[in-house]
């Protein structure tokens, strides 16, 4: 005789069990006498909360004797369900190809940025006006989504904005510097210097934060501190107010991701309406300081002069460059909230070669050979980096294949 019998369900779970599912039928033999009153029961018993029967008496029943009758009490289990996350292999395709796209549009628009803000300077050597335009399309475009209802305006309270102002200077430094960077210097060698951010990124945080790296982050600063170097003394148009200009955006941006890092805690705000307050904050604080530094009245003979030179076309540009530069960094902050930082990291590093090649064909931009390796050595050691310092299992993998190179090469036997 069993006094009691304990039935548990061991999958339980509102993605997976959305419906009403019978219990497992006992095997009873033919001539039970209540067999033919169980047969109504299945359909008013769910699995989506596990039963458990308190007593059972009398289940082991004579094989000659059927007077006796089974009495069960059941009781509504533990709502506790167990959460399963299944992804499935077309969710897993389609996963992929989202963030493909993410990163072919991100790429695509960075391209088209930089080619139009490029000829925009070219005719239009203004970069603090450049950048607050480029800052009041975004938060325009932005407004405008939300008035829409096109996108879900944020919920957003005081401290957020306390939290957002300091990634917000930042980044408005950031901005501008890179913006009189390319106003001086060739787009490709702007992207090279600014490869160098890992370096900045890493400095600092060891002497300002004391924050400690392995070993294999520190050694992957080497090609990215020498590519850097190597690029700059051989450049062909070297000028020293873009290079600054490109130096001071990287430590610029290094204080904006530890300012984000610090304040972003806690938030749930999605990347692309983040990126949107940050936009307009950047606007209120860029703009007096635009007008201080270079003025209407610039800005008004600068118009006219481009106009007489381009034509129409030269507004174009002007539109062009100011919402390209929010589309490709809205999709890139989009593009974070669906992957890991290393994946990130790895797409922003071959998002500097997309840009500095497509820059080089588009403007013929004279490279010498030299040039080029350093470019190439310092965005290798970018990618070092971001494997170092988000997966050190990457750099182990790498050290390891660099001794397979070199005792295949030396002629000597490979250690096992």
């Amino acid at each position: 005789m069993i006094s009691s019998l304990s039935l548990s369900s061991t999958f339980a779970s509102s993605e997976l069990l959305n419906r009403k599912s019978p219990i497992p039928r006992l095997n009873l033999p033919a001539q039970f006498p209540n067999r033919n009153a169980l047969k109504h029961l299945d359909r008013f018993f769910s699995i989506n909360k596990p039963l458990h029967i308190s007593s059972v008496d009398n289940l082991s029943l004579p094989v000659k004797s059927f007077g006796r009758s089974t009495e069960c009490r059941a009781y509504e289990a533990d709502s506790r369900r167990l959460q399963i996350n299944v992804e499935l292999p077309e969710e897993q395709a389609g996963q992929k190809l989202k963030i493909g796209l993410y990163f072919a549009t991100w790429w695509a628009l960075n391209v088209v940025f930089n080619v139009y803000n490029k000829k925009v300077l070219n005719a239009f050597p203004y970069p603090w006006l450049t950048s607050t335009l480029s800052l009041a399309a975004g938060s325009l475009m932005m407004l405008v989504s939300w008035a829409t209802r096109m996108v879900d305006a944020p919920k957003t309270d005081l401290d957020f904005w306390k939290s957002l102002l300091p990634v917000a200077v930042a980044h408005t430094i950031g901005h501008v510097a890179a913006t009189v960077s390319m106003s001086k210097v060739a787009v490709s060698f702007t992207h090279i210097i600014k490869s160098g951010e890992p370096a900045f990124s890493v400095l600092v945080s060891r002497f300002l934060l004391g924050e400690m790296f392995p070993l294999p982050v520190y050694l992957s600063l080497i090609p990215i501190i020498g590519g850097c170097a190597l690029s700059a003394l051989t450049e062909l148009n070297f000028n020293m107010t873009g290079f600054m200009g490109a130096m001071i955006s990287n430590l610029a941006f290094v204080f904006r991701n530890i300012f984000s890092k610090k304040g972003m805690k806690g938030k749930s705000v999605s990347g692309m309406n983040y990126y949107a307050c940050l936009s307009m904050l950047s606007l209120l604080i860029l703009t007096p300081f635009a007008i201080a530094v270079e003025g209407p009245k610039l800005w008004a003979e600068g118009f006219q002069q481009a106009l007489s030179q381009i034509g129409p076309n030269f507004i174009w540009w002007l539109v062009a460059q100011s919402m390209f530069y929010h589309l490709y960094n809205q999709v890139s902050y989009m593009s974070l909230d669906q992957i890991s930082p290393l994946t990130f990291s790895v797409g922003n590093t071959m998002k500097r070669i997309f840009v500095i090649v497509s820059s080089i064909i588009i403007f013929r931009t004279p490279v010498r050979p030299i040039n080029a390796i350093g470019a190439a050595i310092a965005i290798l050691g970018t990618f070092l980096y971001s494997q170092a310092k988000l997966q050190p299992q990457g750099v182990r993998g790498f050290s390891l294949a660099l001794n397979y190179v070199y005792y295949i090469s030396t002629g000597r036997r490979v250690p096992r």
